[in-house]
């Protein structure tokens, strides 16, 4: 049977406005907790971007439910060994029910501190390195790393959780899913593609955790659910490399006038019909997914919870 677990959307809401989240969620029935790395929105309209590890350490005194990044970068804009320190204590406050996404990230949040945004085949090396120097580190022993990309000088981490942070990785491609199945815990991506879960186990990933996560927008007409599904998250329909490539979320708006009201009726699940999210959640469970994450798009967040606590959830089994 697939966990169900909700998706904090840090690109969309501030951080005061995640934990009350957080504990509806929980009070609702959810499981577990996805929260996004960004640091800007894809989209004005979407508005926010508080440092997620400081909404973690909110997080982790308000909820009992284990948290993952999905997902953390740890390439350009923050080096690992930072993302390290950040993600042990996160484990520590959490008390354990940390885990770390970790994926290949956009130029929208990795081009600010002004370095290149390397080609995707670098990017994927420059994770598998990455994830190397943080299991280094959560050793908690005195660590130094001289790679192709990473340079780590007598590092140690002293505050750390009894056990290491587990480490799941982000893949939409083959090359991205190879990488999970042999350096990452678990495998997450956004879209219950079969294939991908698939490959992600034959290349090495076994019986470990798939995640994945979707996004709906509950309203009480489905029109209203589109209209708010297209204002704030038509940058969801950008196909190919622009979602990696564009730099801002002026870009992003731009690019996205091409997706209209009716791509994102097909791509959501929009409205109060209870049968229609159900149906997004079982597309995951049927191709494999262990977690399924969900993300209410739009302000009307306490219906979105009444609704999944006595509509969706006691049917998911």
């Amino acid at each position: 049977m697939v966990s169900v677990g909700y998706f904090l959307s840090c690109e969309e809401f501030g951080p005061l406005e995640l934990v009350d989240q957080a504990r509806k969620a929980e009070d609702a029935g959810f499981e577990r907790l996805w929260i996004s790395d960004h640091f800007h929105p894809w989209l004005e309209e979407q508005g926010q971007s508080p440092f997620v590890w400081s909404v973690i350490g909110a997080l982790s005194q308000v909820t009992s439910l284990p948290i993952t990044t999905a997902v953390t970068c740890p390439l350009v804009r923050i080096h690992p060994a930072v993302v390290a320190q950040a993600a042990a204590t996160a484990a520590v406050q959490c008390r354990g029910g940390f885990t770390l996404g970790v994926g290949t990230g956009e130029a929208l949040n990795e081009h600010v501190t002004g370095q290149p945004w390397p080609t995707p085949p670098v990017r994927v090396k420059m994770l598998e390195e990455a994830i190397q120097v943080i299991r280094e580190l959560h050793t908690g022993k005195l660590t130094s790393h001289r790679g192709e990309y990473y340079t780590v000088e007598n590092a140690r981490i002293y505050t750390l959780p009894e056990r290491p942070v587990p480490i799941y990785v982000s893949g939409f491609g083959p090359a991205a899913t190879e990488l999970a199945a042999r350096a990452g815990d678990g495998f997450c991506t956004v879209s219950p593609d079969r294939e991908l879960v698939d490959l992600y186990r034959r290349e090495g990933g076994g019986d470990r955790p798939v995640q994945g996560g979707l996004k709906v927008c509950w309203a009480e007409t489905e029109a209203d659910g589109v209209r708010t599904a297209h204002r704030r998250w038509r940058n969801e329909l950008l196909p190919g490399k622009l979602p990696s490539t564009l730099p801002n979320p002026a870009d992003f708006t731009a690019a996205s006038e091409l997706v209209t009201e009716e791509m994102v009726r097909d791509q959501f699940a929009c409205g109060p019909d209870p049968d229609e999210h159900l149906k997004k959640v079982r597309a995951f469970a049927e191709a494999g997914f262990d977690e399924v994450y969900v993300q209410q798009i739009g302000p009307d967040q306490d219906a979105f919870f009444q609704a999944w606590k006595t509509d969706v959830l006691p049917r998911v089994g």
